[in-house]
């Protein structure tokens, strides 16, 4: 089975070809609940299964559980069949089950401390690392991880973290393009602000923003997308459905960005909704496409934790939306007027 591809190559060096849809395997690393490793693999083989051959991961998911999942899954797949990201800022240490990061939110995970780090020994380090973990002799892009305020706790700290990494880390991410180590690199964040400045001050190719192109968000189009545009820069929209109000709807305890959804967004979640009922259209697959409209988008990469999940995605990477319905959304002002459509 086959998905729809994107093919980006703004350095001229081949490029790389996403599809549409990818996998954010941040679910593999047991958030939230754990799942067992036969599990796992049976989503990604369900994803594989439907066409997905793009794969992001981070040595956070699961303080790298995430990784060595995919390990045993990509094991025995041509290496150049798919096309794997993966971060960098954060090294981990040893700890134990008391003392161990994300109680609460990683479940059965290794013992592991995180510790910051974007310097230019840091993110080599981290690199040799997760090949390891990864079980796999190349990444095709780099991720620096997590420099947003939700992360770093003020914007003072994120600049400090930005400092960092373009002193240092930025230099060893610019040899490893240059020396084809890898093909692109960019950072993985929860703010589009962050990648905005990231933008003005280096040479980045690729971002991964969770959560802030989507039906509910579209305040990058201000001005950090249209820099996208001039730089050849390509987005992969992570987090389409803002951690899950626009796949279930405003149902009770609906989450949106980590959070219990407030009654703003439930009633803006209705309204949405109501337009896609009225175009025959599920709203976890308009929520799907929308940030596909825009030309600098490469893939999108919702989580998939179970069968469920991962085969619902691929039914919304092939869903057909009806022009009529992203114009009623513009007259009922519930997305942008200058959004892509």
């Amino acid at each position: 089975m086959t998905l729809p591809t994107r093919h980006w190559d703004r350095l001229d060096n081949g490029g790389l070809t996403f599809t549409e849809l990818g996998f954010g395997s941040a679910p593999l690393g047991n958030l939230y609940r754990a799942i067992s490793d036969d599990a796992a693999q049976a989503t990604l083989q369900s994803a594989w299964d439907g066409g997905v051959r793009y794969f992001d991961t981070a040595p956070l998911y699961g303080l790298g559980l995430s990784e060595t999942r995919l390990n045993r899954f990509l094991r025995d797949k041509p290496r150049d069949e798919y096309i794997l990201s993966t971060k960098i800022g954060r090294l981990l240490k040893p700890a134990t089950q008391t003392t161990r990061d994300g109680i609460g939110k990683w479940f059965e995970v290794p013992a592991r401390n995180e510790v910051y780090d974007f310097s230019y020994d840091g993110v080599m380090r981290s690199v040799e690392f997760s090949l390891e973990r990864l079980g796999i002799d190349r990444i095709d892009m780099l991720f620096a991880h997590d420099i947003d305020v939700p992360n770093q706790g003020s914007r003072a700290n994120v600049d400090a973290k930005v400092d960092q990494l373009m002193a240092g880390g930025y230099h060893a991410l610019e040899r490893m393009r240059l020396d084809g180590t890898i093909k692109a690199f960019g950072a993985g964040v929860n703010e589009w602000e962050v990648c905005e400045t990231l933008l003005k001050r280096g040479d980045f190719d690729i971002f991964l923003m969770a959560g802030r192109y989507t039906l509910l968000e579209q305040e990058a189009l201000t001005s950090f997308l249209p820099l996208c545009e001039e730089r050849g820069v390509g987005i992969v929209t992570g987090g389409p459905y803002n951690s899950g109000i626009l796949a279930t709807g405003p149902v009770p305890g609906a989450y949106y960005n980590y959070e219990p959804a407030t009654p703003d967004i439930l009633d803006r979640v209705t309204r949405i909704e109501t337009v896609c009922k009225a175009h025959d259209t599920r709203l976890i697959d308009a929520a799907f496409q929308f940030p596909l409209l825009h030309p600098s988008t490469v893939s999108v990469i919702p989580g998939g934790q179970g069968l469920t999940e991962s085969e619902g995605n691929l039914q919304a990477a092939k869903a057909r939306i009806p022009a009529g319905l992203w114009a009623d959304l513009k007259t009922e002002g519930l997305i942008r007027q200058d959004a892509p459509v």
